[in-house]
């Protein structure tokens, strides 16, 4: 979708900048629907909520093409957030509780390689659409790949019930935490786009963190709850889940970023932004071929240090592409950004759920993938906001961006990326030697 944002903003007569809420309202509400998602696969098994979700997304996908305005695609992204925030933990969940401990860093790498395929593809094929037909058809042609999708679950997946006795949903927890949520993203977004007074926006940050303290509170008391956080003892699944937010934040920023400044800055053509920005995801790609290798050398914490540093340097070095770069050189700068962001975010999530029981695994997953969509979110608020503070520092405004409005953001998102460090040394330079 980030390739061919300019494309949509145009046709919509919207800011592009203001289109980061078609984003964020899929990121927030596969942030909101996750913690369900977990419940669900061990009520209703996890193969046939798979197959539930891949419909949903197909469906929001279908309706996402015929919108009309804002609003309409902001909707209809929330439907398609729906099925995507049943289908990424419920995927991870099949394939944590089928792998053996001994396989999970290959099963884990070769996890990533599809995404890894479909982010390679995208740019480019998004681009293409672009260029040829309508952005429309970026959705559309979610429906075949739906279908097919399903069709392929349907006869591969092996199901599994983890509890035969299946719980109580958590109502109360689930309405907590999608309060909370919900509530804290929206002021981010009244916020960077200065849609309401000041106060409206510290007041949905009040009303967020209390939804969330509560829900502590209820989730402790609660013999049952929708996400259980005594998990977060494994100081492993902490240092994922808390200790790669700085991380993940970066990670939502930059594919947001990224197509925008080579487009809209730098006045590049959809399918050219789209062949230089999947330099990122063919960089990802090669993470199979050095992960297992590097990890054996230096060890996790010694490669997630390593590889965080790096990958703040690149997203800073992002900013310092001019219209007159090169495009080879912008190429492999972000190829090389690509591999490290993928070793470090691979080795992060192979030892995070290392420590984790089988029967607590689909607890780990939800909150895994709530905390992963909601600092994406937060990402992409950040970086539309840094770029509308840096337009209007450059005697300009949301709507008119030029070129060096984007290299601040750059130097923030990689500044921010450093944050992690703090978790990653912390951890013992054994951690996970089983795995190695």
């Amino acid at each position: 979708m980030a390739t061919a944002l300019p494309s949509i903003a145009e046709s919509l007569q919207v800011p592009p900048l203001h289109l980061n809420l078609a984003i964020t309202s899929y990121l927030l509400s596969l942030a909101v629907f996750i913690p369900i998602s977990g419940w669900l696969a061990d009520r209703f098994g996890a193969k046939r909520i798979f197959c539930l979700a891949i419909a949903f997304f197909a469906l929001g996908s279908a309706l996402c093409g015929v919108a009309n305005s804002l609003p309409e695609l902001v909707i209809f992204r929330v439907l398609q957030g729906l099925g995507g925030a049943m289908m990424v933990p419920v995927g991870r969940l099949i394939l944590l509780r089928a792998v053996p401990p001994a396989e999970i860093v290959s099963a884990m790498v070769w996890f990533t390689v599809p995404p890894v395929i479909g982010r390679m593809v995208g740019p480019l094929f998004g681009g293409a659409i672009v260029s040829m037909t309508s952005w429309r058809w970026i959705f559309l042609i979610n429906i075949p790949f739906g279908l097919l999708a399903i069709l392929l679950a349907m006869t591969f997946v092996k199901d599994t019930h983890e509890s035969t006795a299946p719980v109580p949903f958590d109502t109360t927890g689930f309405v907590l935490l999608a309060t909370g949520l919900t509530a804290l993203l929206g002021a981010l977004e009244i916020a960077g786009k200065a849609l309401a007074p000041g106060w409206v926006s510290w007041l949905a940050v009040g009303m967020g963190s209390l939804a969330l303290w509560r829900y502590y509170g209820h989730a402790r008391r609660q013999q049952d709850p929708i996400i259980d956080l005594d998990i977060l003892r494994f100081q492993t699944y902490r240092t994922n889940v808390i200790g790669g937010t700085p991380l993940r934040i970066a990670i939502g920023a930059s594919p947001f970023l990224l197509p925008l400044m080579l487009q809209i800055g730098f006045g590049l053509s959809p399918l050219t932004s789209g062949a230089l920005t999947v330099a990122t995801a063919l960089g990802a790609l090669g993470t199979r071929a050095v992960m297992k290798r590097a990890i054996h050398d230096f060890g996790f914490r010694q490669l997630l240090i390593g590889a965080t540093v790096l990958t703040s340097a690149a997203y800073m070095s992002y900013g310092l592409f001019k219209p007159t770069t090169s495009h080879l050189l912008m190429f492999c700068v972000m190829m090389f950004g690509g591999l490290i962001n993928s070793l470090a975010m691979v080795t992060m999530t192979t030892l995070g759920f290392s420590d984790v029981p089988n029967v607590r695994m689909s607890h780990a997953t939800t909150l895994s993938a709530m905390a992963q969509q909601l600092s994406l979110s937060f990402g992409v608020v950040l970086g539309a906001t840094l770029v509308s503070a840096a337009s209007w520092w450059h005697g300009g405004d949301a709507v008119h961006l030029h070129a060096e409005d984007f290299s601040p953001a750059f130097v923030v998102v990689g500044l921010i990326t450093l944050l992690s460090l703090f978790s990653f040394f912390k951890l013992d330079p054994q951690e996970g030697a089983g795995l190695r």
